[in-house]
């Protein structure tokens, strides 16, 4: 440790043992102390969970317990992480900005578990100048409490947000490879060392996974593996150059991860792992991020997802924006090597439905503006140094045990789904796209009270012989296979998608209903609170982003049957990751199209065919000459709405001649060629 360091952080630490002698407004009191005893817990604990050889498995988890205990969901009715109990409590002017303070605060534990000292002295430092502005109440007020945050975030963006920016591409932050690499992970001790919340989801999945003989843990490092791999060929593009690959992964896979990281190594890619941002500084950096971490509670980080209003204005992002991109070119060839993310997700948590916290902080229409501009340039700025054409990844997901008592079982029956005969759906897919190649549009009718009737339109192909809308999806970089995809035209794209329930983005949306004109947002709905008003502010910010309207960015049928009856079979279906989900009916994706800033490569399906349906009416703006039209073209997010078979009527392909060719029927298969994907059901 820095000597400059350790001497801030020494003094401070001594003021914090102090607090509670001092003589200021009882009202803030049992904050300060409250937050300071926090912060002074973690200290003392930190170290010695760090090394845990010298702890057993119960001494850890108390400690690692009392790190998070106040931010539990039975605990945080009365917490002062907690919003509206920051303001029962400290009142309405400084009850939400002292709320955030403690949130800050909690990214200590990271930063003492990864010896970054420098951060955390500086946030340390942020507590005790408020602490401090709140000693003389002659001369308080909130302008100076927020002047603090605010000059905090903006002097140490170019340290927050740099290092923010390399953890992505570098292979140099060692903190989670040591741990997989070096641990003897046989003993679940180790789960300790990242500082993040242990439950029984990351205990027992360990303990799963080391149940499982060596061949079966490598088959699933393979496929993980493989579908990276096989994801460059897929699109065409030269993996020798790459040096790095960005593993995704949560805690209690490790088993699994150090067989793909030695995989990986065979293919000359060097792990990038790095954990999820615990400072609202780093949060919303890029578009892409990756994560190792778990969550204490949903609600807590839901309350906080818009804290930046509080410090965030134009001269601040473009500092931000200044620094990422500074940080790219000095380390222009280590993002050039770059290889992409291949990401492992988890599935099975109750679904998260979200209260609403009547003082938790929000952007205002000027910030949200300001916001979206940002995002749109963060993204720029990273496809400048990583272009989207020149990179690959993977996705492939895998149950927790809190998904129920046939934990185990589901996990075989991912598994086997996870691997499912790439040659048989292939042929399949053909059969489809081959019907969907001759439609001018298809109409979407739902049934059993899904009230979806849509119009898709399609783009005009020249040549049926060798063009195709259509992308014929196997099981690389989107695992499990099982759909077949395209980028509608908007224009004429009119009607309704409703789906009784769905989980997007980590929130449920019960009876989701939205109405498109021209293929675009207009209108929309769901019932997840008695108020309307609130069910259109939800949809607006946590489905929209708060972008105005957002296009239809994809159209596909999802063919993977035999994902579908394993989720009814355990009753799983609302607990699968859209990952699977998209790949069990028909779905819809708002937002971008799946070939968002690769528009330009040429891509072919298995029979040797162009997909030539990338652009729809908004991304094409991007060639503009204009620049404000360019703008418009892309929305930086894309997220799949799928109807369940049970609750399709009928699809169809629907030719220029008007006649009309049934794929699905009442939820099953009909198109000649696809009669297999129908024996699952049976």
């Amino acid at each position: 440790m820095d000597v400059d360091v350790k001497e801030r952080i020494e003094l401070c630490i001594g003021r914090l043992r102090y607090i509670r002698k001092d003589a200021y407004s009882a009202r803030f009191k049992a904050f300060f102390i409250e937050v300071a005893d926090f912060i002074l817990y973690a200290y003392d604990n930190i170290p010695k969970s760090a090394f845990t050889g010298k702890l057993s498995f119960n001494e850890l988890y108390e400690i690692n317990q009392g790190l998070y205990e106040d931010i539990l969901p039975d605990n945080y009715v009365t917490s002062f992480a907690n919003p509206d109990y920051a303001v029962e409590f400290l009142g309405d002017e400084f009850g939400p900005i002292l709320s955030f303070l403690y949130f800050e605060v909690r990214g200590i534990i990271s930063y003492l578990y990864e010896e970054r000292y420098e951060e955390f002295a500086s946030i340390i430092e942020l507590f005790l100048e408020v602490y401090n502005i709140f000693l003389d109440p002659e001369t308080l007020s909130y302008k100076y409490v927020k002047d603090a945050v605010y000059y905090h975030m903006y002097d140490y963006a170019d340290v927050m947000v740099s290092r923010r920016t390399l953890e992505t591409i570098s292979p140099d932050f060692k903190f989670a490879y040591d741990i997989v690499m070096k641990s003897d992970l046989s003993d679940l001790r180790y789960l300790f060392k990242y500082g993040e919340y242990i439950s029984e989801n990351e205990t027992k999945t360990a303990e799963f996974l080391n149940k499982l003989t060596e061949k079966e843990v490598k088959a699933m490092a393979k496929t993980y593996v493989d579908g990276f791999v096989n994801g460059f060929k897929t699109m065409g593009i030269d993996i020798t150059p790459k040096k790095s690959v960005n593993i995704r992964y949560s805690i209690g896979q490790e088993r699994m991860i150090k067989y793909a990281i030695e995989m990986f190594n065979e293919c000359g890619l060097k792990p990038v792992i790095f954990r999820y941002a615990t400072s609202r500084i780093n949060r919303k950096l890029t578009i892409r991020t990756g994560y190792i971490s778990t969550f204490a509670n949903q609600q807590y980080e839901y309350d906080h997802r818009m804290d930046e209003a509080i410090y965030t204005d134009k001269a601040l992002l473009e500092r931000k924006l200044e620094v990422i991109e500074d940080t790219y070119k000095k380390n222009e060839k280590m993002a050039i090597e770059y290889a992409g993310p291949a990401v492992i997700e988890t599935f099975g948590e109750n679904p998260f439905e979200p209260k609403i916290c009547s003082h938790a902080i929000r952007l205002d229409e000027k910030q949200q503006k300001l916001m979206l501009d940002y995002q749109t340039k963060a993204a720029r700025i990273t496809n400048k140094f990583i272009p989207r054409d020149k990179y690959s990844f993977t996705i492939i997901a895998y149950p927790i045990p809190e998904i129920g008592e046939n934990f185990e079982e589901i996990f075989a029956e991912v598994v086997k789904v996870n691997t499912l005969d790439n040659e048989l759906y292939k042929n399949i897919q053909e059969h489809i796209i081959n019907e969907l190649n001759k439609a001018e549009y298809v109409h979407v009718l739902g049934a059993n009270g899904n009230k979806t009737d849509i119009k898709v339109m399609l783009h005009k192909l020249n040549d049926t012989e060798k063009e195709t809308n259509f992308e014929n999806c196997l099981a690389d970089v989107n695992i499990p296979l099982g759909e077949v995809f395209t980028s509608p035209v908007l224009t004429g794209t009119n009607g309704i998608l409703n789906v009784s329930q769905v989980y997007l983005n980590d929130l449920k949306y019960i009876n989701l209903n939205i109405e498109f004109k021209d293929g675009k947002m207009y209108r929309y709905s769901c019932d997840n609170f008695d108020n309307p008003e609130d069910n259109k502010a939800f949809i607006e910010e946590n489905l929209m982003f708060n972008h105005e309207t957002l296009p239809i960015g994809e159209f596909a049928i999802g063919t993977n049957t035999v994902a579908y009856v394993m989720a009814r079979k355990f009753d799983i279906l609302q607990r699968l990751p859209i990952l699977i989900v998209e790949k069990m009916g028909p779905h819809f994706a708002v937002g971008d199209t799946c070939y968002s800033y690769s528009e330009d490569m040429k891509l072919y399906n298995p029979d040797g065919k162009e997909i030539i349906a990338k652009d729809n009416e908004c991304s094409i703006l991007r060639n503009s000459e204009d620049k404000a039209e360019q703008k418009k073209a892309y929305f930086n997010c894309h997220t799949d709405i799928t109807i369940p078979y049970e609750e399709i009527g009928s699809i169809t392909s629907v030719h220029s001649d008007g006649t009309k060719v049934l794929i699905i029927k009442d939820g099953r298969f009909v198109l000649p060629g696809t009669e297999r994907l129908n024996e699952a059901f049976e």
